[in-house]
């Protein structure tokens, strides 16, 4: 995770939105990016759905993620999202971890700690083991809630990788529900093969393009309490 150096208020204002969109920005430690891209939001979802946003079911998703919370409320949140990607980094070495918006996104491919043979959707030992961890660090931080989406490459039918996608994000979740986690804290989606993130035409395009990305977002307790705290209300 790469940290910037805060600007000041008034150059903040001007540039937020170019900020918004640069990698640097969205790889940043949240205790700064909390005051500098203020209530813009859709950078988690441009995360899970790549260089497809603005295409099919974004609406729903973003309900789901809700808006972001700036000012010290934001800073505050992003330095318990901060420690807890930590841990997940250190928990899963192969994962790859974002820092985006007041949330984190972890993506896994057939490189990076969950993975699933050729058209199966059960959750194999390798991934079991992964999962194990990622449900301890959930059970450490307990004020967030958890979003799985599942996708495919392109190989096959529409509809079948729709109902794959959809299984294997389904299978995901109810491991880690398994695990002792609560129910109400997760939603599930799944977009088949329509959100690539990679090139379809290669094979290792596709193979990345085959993952479960599961964002973890604050939930309603964590904002309040960070609000009070930073005496927003």
């Amino acid at each position: 995770m790469k940290i910037n150096k805060i600007v000041t208020l008034g150059l903040a204002l001007v540039l937020s939105i170019s900020f918004t969109n640069c990698k640097s920005v969205q790889n940043a430690n949240n205790k700064q990016k909390g005051a500098v891209i203020g209530a813009t939001g859709g950078a988690i979802i441009g995360a899970i759905l790549g260089n497809n946003i603005g295409k099919g079911g974004n609406g729903e998703l973003g309900a789901v993620i809700g808006g972001v919370v700036g000012g010290g409320a934001g800073v505050l949140i992003g330095n318990k999202m901060d420690k807890q990607a930590k841990k997940i980094e250190e928990e899963i070495p192969g994962a790859q971890v974002e820092r985006v918006d007041n949330g984190i996104v972890i993506t896994f491919d057939e490189n990076s700690g969950v993975f699933f043979n050729t058209n199966m959707f059960n959750i194999n030992t390798a991934s079991q083991n992964s999962l194990d961890k990622l449900a301890g660090v959930f059970k450490e931080y307990q004020d967030t809630k958890i979003l799985v989406v599942g996708h495919t490459d392109s190989a096959g039918s529409d509809e079948y990788n729709m109902t794959l996608s959809k299984n294997r994000a389904n299978a995901v979740t109810k491991y880690l529900i398994g695990k002792g986690l609560l129910s109400s804290r997760f939603t599930t989606q799944w977009f088949g093969e329509t959100q690539p993130t990679n090139d379809n035409t290669t094979s290792e395009g596709r193979a990345k393009n085959r993952r479960v990305n599961v964002a973890i977002l604050p939930n309603e307790k964590m904002i309040e309490e960070a609000k009070n705290q930073s005496h927003e209300n």
